[in-house]
């Protein structure tokens, strides 16, 4: 094991209070103990998770929140789409060794409750996840608790590789909800942010065509097409629900929501053929109001999708290192604009991925 003190100062930039920017924090970084693995980071994605940590509550709609600040203690350092190098292993951290690249797999479970048996550790209800109940990758260096959460990105560059960690698996594990995709069982995806480009790119992969994508943004429109979008459309057109049904004979087979907002999930269901599915992705916040009849009588399904497995996130970066996919369009910028960052993507101002590239510090 590298001596902890051969790796310079452990630089974070810190959730500290709920609604509060983010406060920057050097210091000591403690040896890897048993399996742990630590890595220097070489890029963090920033994602909308992370707006969600930092203001502490998920929006439910009709005045309601989910309170994440008994969940989370503070500070943490948010980030979960991490790409780096080891640097240094735990003395029964086997299969990994110093100057590996590694992408992390954040979303850890407890390892022992039946979900994670299961290999479901995303869905665990006491959760080890790298940006909020453990320190994430907005930093110089992040700890992994074992081995098994590194996958090898191959040549795949750290600035795309960390945003299959989030963006990239949670298109993945949605789409194969979706599915089968095909001339006959049309794929809609709402939303062209960083996930729902890699959706584009990835149903391209599995199905050979790309999905229909809406989006209000006309720049998001037009990086779906780059992307290999087949049409894209602007869900404020009065004409766009008509012309979709005519087009699609009664609707598409399926849907994918990765905005999750209370207008994009009844665009969603008002476009969804009979047997066909919504997958919910998005967390934007607001509620969904749904005759119950309509369920049995148009035999639809609603599911949920959130994140995906440590076996799906192996998959992704199998197919990713084929170079099957197409990368998401990233921005790279230094670590010490992270709070700037967050705030560019509240306000809608990043196509595709905001990554943060700690190398690159201007304060250090």
């Amino acid at each position: 094991m590298r001596d902890v003190e051969d790796m310079g100062p452990y630089l974070s930039y810190k959730l500290t209070a709920f609604g509060r920017p983010l406060t920057r924090v050097e210091e000591p970084l403690r040896p890897p103990e048993g399996t742990e693995v630590v890595l220097r980071v070489g890029a963090c994605g920033v994602c909308h998770s992370d707006l969600h940590v930092a203001d502490g509550y998920f929006d439910l709609g009709g005045g309601k929140r989910m309170d994440l600040s008994r969940g989370i203690a503070l500070p943490r350092t948010l980030g979960h789409e991490i790409a780096g190098t080891v640097v240094a292993v735990g003395p029964q951290a086997g299969g990994v060794a110093i100057g590996d690249r590694r992408i992390v797999f954040p979303w850890i479970g407890c390892g022992t409750c039946g979900l994670c048996q299961s290999g479901s550790e995303q869905l665990c209800a006491r959760p080890a996840s790298h940006g909020t109940t453990a320190d994430g990758g907005f930093s110089t260096h992040t700890r992994v608790p074992h081995p098994r959460y590194l996958i090898d990105p191959g040549s795949l560059p750290d600035s795309y590789a960390a945003t299959l960690a989030c963006s990239g698996l949670t298109a993945y594990a949605a789409l194969r909800k979706a599915g089968p995709v095909s001339a006959d069982n049309p794929l809609l995806v709402i939303g062209a942010g960083g996930v729902g480009l890699a959706a584009v790119s990835i149903a391209r992969a599995l199905y050979g065509s790309g999905p229909l994508v809406a989006d209000i943004d006309p720049a998001k429109r037009q990086a779906a097409l780059d992307g290999g979008a087949i049409e894209a459309v602007d869900p404020a057109d009065p004409e766009l629900k008509r012309r979709l049904l005519k087009a699609t004979h009664g609707g598409f087979a399926s849907v994918v929501d990765f905005v999750g907002a209370s207008a994009t999930a009844e665009l969603g269901l008002s476009l969804l053929r009979k047997g066909g599915t919504l997958v919910s992705v998005g967390l934007f916040g607001g509620s969904l109001e749904l005759s119950l009849p309509l369920l049995p009588l148009r035999a639809i399904r609603i599911v949920g999708s959130y994140v995906g497995s440590l076996e799906e996130m192996n998959d992704l970066v199998t197919l990713a290192r084929t170079g099957a996919l197409q990368p998401v369009p990233t921005h790279t910028y230094p670590l010490s604009e992270a709070q700037a960052m967050l705030e560019a993507l509240r306000q809608g101002r990043i196509a595709g991925r905001a990554v943060l590239v700690p190398e690159v510090d201007t304060e250090r």
